[in-house]
């Protein structure tokens, strides 16, 4: 919330017979043992909703934890729906129920309370039982090649790093935008992203992204054309930040290899909407009768693809 880099301050790691909690922010402490245990790849890693907790480990190893096991992907691929919570899996398959009185602590404030352990530890405890049933299932429904290659795409370390020139494609635009927009808003993303990693400052506290895409719209080249952006102080503008953005929007302007235009999205023909919906509950039924995760299957842009090519639909049914 107040960093670029996430801060870990916390690790709760359990084997076959103990559980500890590791306080990262200890002064003098060393890393290096549990950095290694992330490591080896002799030893399988089990998570839940392993995505930020393996982006942090990436910025302190340079690589992610090898091998992998996330229980909420194989619960994608058991039934258990789209993004079930640890808490459910715990109480569906170990049996067990978690306090979750402090789930939005801080855990940088120190000295941590014994209840505050005691509930950091809940996320491990339980999860080699929760591992173990969902490996019983995985082997009964055949689904384990599923479950690979979603697991192959967590462990992708291109899905961790920060690259600057590829910050543009986090913007959902809407309408058309053309080529000459799209590279100043590439080289102001990009700039920002830098400022930020630098700064180590969230993204939004370089600049807010309603300001970026104003500005990469209007493309301003002068001090007094930049101050009249909505959401920027003029001090701002006139400021280094001012000067690194028009530079950034120059930059973008005199890309002799901007992106392409993204073209204006057709409209829906009519009926499509409705038919879609209809495909959404055809898709939720058959997911629920053969216990799958939805997402796993089709997107929204799946259906309405498949609501395009009308004869596909019989295909589904």
């Amino acid at each position: 919330e107040r960093t670029y880099w996430p801060i870990l301050c916390l690790v709760e790691v359990a084997g076959p017979e103990e559980a500890v909690a590791i306080d990262t922010l200890a002064p003098g402490i060393d890393l290096q043992p549990l950095l290694a245990l992330m490591a080896d790849p002799a030893t399988l890693k089990l998570f839940h909703a392993a995505r930020q907790d393996l982006e942090i480990f990436f910025h302190l190893m340079g690589t992610v934890p090898q091998p992998l096991f996330d229980t909420q992907i194989a619960a994608m691929v058991c039934g258990f729906g789209d993004s079930v919570s640890y808490e459910t899996l715990v109480r569906k398959l170990a049996g067990a129920a978690l306090d979750k009185a402090s789930r939005f602590t801080d855990w940088s404030h120190r000295p941590l309370t014994e209840r505050q352990i005691t509930y950091a530890l809940g996320d491990v405890v339980h999860l080699r039982t929760v591992y173990e049933r969902m490996l019983q299932r995985l082997a009964k429904n055949g689904r384990a090649s599923w479950f690979g290659e979603e697991m192959a795409a967590l462990a992708d370390a291109a899905l961790y790093r920060a690259e600057p020139a590829e910050a543009w494609r986090r913007f959902k635009l809407r309408g058309r935008a053309d080529s000459r927009f799209l590279a100043v808003l590439r080289a102001l993303a990009a700039w920002r992203e830098t400022a930020a990693q630098q700064r180590d400052l969230p993204r939004q506290r370089i600049l807010r992204d309603e300001a970026l895409v104003e500005i990469a719209s209007h493309a301003p080249r002068s001090v007094e054309a930049l101050a009249r952006t909505r959401g920027l102080a003029k001090g701002t503008a006139e400021g280094r930040l001012g000067k690194e953005m028009l530079d950034a929007v120059a930059a973008g302007l005199a890309d002799p290899d901007p992106p392409p235009a993204i073209p204006q999205k057709a409209q829906s023909p009519p009926g499509l909407g409705p038919l879609v919906e209809l495909l959404r509950v055809l898709l939720k039924q058959r997911c629920e009768d053969f216990e799958v995760a939805q997402k796993l299957v089709a997107s929204t842009d799946d259906l309405e693809a498949i609501g395009m090519m009308g004869d596909h639909v019989e295909r589904l049914t």
